[in-house]
């Protein structure tokens, strides 16, 4: 299978107006309007790159600003290019779920399996002991788990230790909660399957069970069971980075300042960006692993619920897979019936019932409306403020999902019926962006103006 990747990579390539070709009226315009977003001096965005899906074939590309920031350093400040790759935060979690159901098509793993079989290790909430916990369930975030007990440790410590009385970091996550039973990683009110509830923590379990069931280390799984069949860029892991991947790795930044003491304060606007994460200029990746690390003992180290770096373009191969019904390049990517279960609504918010918890991990209200396996459903409720609305006046529902840390802030969205979709990747803010809310939605406003435009001009092809 080897030597045929590289093949359906090139089938899989962007479908572009060749870049000599004069551009229509909409486009020039709208590369207009993303710089003057990007620029707008109340919340000025360090880089963006943007992609346009329009009845299935990349309609425009578009981007502003700088991947790389380094006024010390003339050779190391760059431009945002076609192929800058961002870490893309959640994001990640949908691209995880395809290599769950890969699995799932290959007979490795079953959604509705008590996840304790592939674990080796008994997963229960120690206030619900007798319900199982399948991945259904923690692909869904209706799973029980919490993060308020952290979602990451690095590889001297197992995951069992933080989930299962008793464990070395159970309890508040570091081991010193006197009640084992009451820890932060475990609602201790809602059952598994009775309340959704967004974290990151069950992904780490996720790619704990897919190490454990397959052997193999979760950032290698990944690529070679989704990322180079569909001709993805990047990975999980920059340490396993190639020269150019890492030449072409933004650096994401916020005019906020990390102090030694664990304190976060916002600097002056005009003052200078400060690198968060992926700042490779001095200093090379280091892998999170080690020699001595044992596949499916610690699902959390190569961060699968935000650790994908990838860039606009690679995410749009695996929107289009989506599209085509899990066909990449004319082949099968995933089988039918996994596609039907990636799509299938596994919650909606019913306020009455008190079924779920709908405001964004950072409390931005209504935001989580409903979910698939993964993935979000948006389905267009607006209000000041609130809402998954997309873009001003409504108009476009459909799946994906959201990122935001270290100041990316991504959307991946896209419409199975009309075959639309669109890609926003902003690489850092210079202010506080919960201080400038969505005027009809929970997104931030300067989300609300990329997304409105790209679809104003990519998509409806407005002047």
């Amino acid at each position: 299978m080897r030597p045929s990747l590289a093949v359906l990579a090139l089938a899989l390539a962007p479908a572009l107006v060749n870049a000599a070709d004069p551009k229509p009226g909409w486009a020039a315009k709208l590369d207009a309007e993303i710089a003057a977003i990007a620029d707008d001096p109340a919340y000025t965005l360090s880089g963006v790159s943007v992609l346009a899906v329009r009845g299935g074939e990349v309609a425009y590309e578009g981007r502003s600003g700088r991947m790389r920031i380094d006024g010390a350093n003339a050779a190391n400040d760059r431009p945002i290019g076609p192929d800058t790759m961002f870490r893309v935060a959640s994001i990640s979690k949908l691209v995880t779920t395809l290599g769950v159901l890969r699995l799932v098509d290959a007979g490795t793993l079953d959604l509705d399996r008590d996840v304790s079989a592939y674990l080796g290790w008994r997963l229960r909430n120690p206030h619900f002991p007798d319900d199982a916990i399948t991945l259904r369930l923690l692909l869904s975030h209706n799973s029980s788990l919490r993060d308020a007990g952290g979602y990451f440790w690095d590889r001297t410590h197992r995951l069992r230790d933080a989930l299962v009385p008793g464990g070395a970091l159970h309890g508040d996550g570091r081991g010193t909660s006197r009640d084992q039973a009451n820890s932060k990683a475990w609602s201790s009110d809602a059952a598994p399957g009775r309340h959704f509830s967004y974290a990151n923590l069950p992904w780490g379990v996720i790619a704990e069970a897919m190490e454990a069931a397959t052997g193999e280390r979760f950032d290698r799984l990944m690529k070679r069971l989704v990322l180079d069949p569909l001709g993805v860029p990047g990975g999980y892991n920059p340490a396993a980075f190639t020269k150019d991947e890492l030449a072409n790795l933004a650096t994401l930044y916020r005019k906020r300042e990390n102090l030694p003491n664990g304190e976060e304060i916002w600097r002056s606007p005009d003052g200078p960006w400060f690198a968060q994460v992926d700042d490779y200029s001095r200093d090379a990746p280091v892998d999170r692993a080690g020699p001595g690390y044992v596949p499916g003992t610690n699902g959390t180290l190569m961060a699968p619920q935000g650790g994908l770096r990838t860039s606009a373009r690679g995410l749009e191969r695996v929107m289009r897979m989506l599209l085509d019904g899990g066909r990449a390049g004319g082949r099968p990517f995933l089988k039918p019936a996994s596609i039907d279960e990636f799509f299938r609504t596994a919650w909606v918010h019913e306020m009455a019932k008190r079924n779920g918890d709908c405001s964004s991990e950072s409390g931005r209200p209504q935001l989580f409306n409903a979910w698939g396996l993964g993935n979000q459903q948006f389905m267009d409720i607006s209000g000041p403020g609130c809402g998954d609305r997309l873009v001003e006046g409504g108009g476009f529902t459909g799946h994906g999902h959201l990122g935001e840390a270290w100041g990316l802030n991504g959307v991946f969205v896209f419409d199975r019926e009309t075959r639309n979709g669109m890609i926003v990747l902003v690489g850092g803010v210079a202010r506080d962006p919960e201080k400038f809310p969505g005027k009809y939605s929970a997104h931030y406003r300067h989300e609300e103006r990329l997304l409105t435009a790209v679809y104003r001009r990519a998509i409806r092809g407005l002047e």
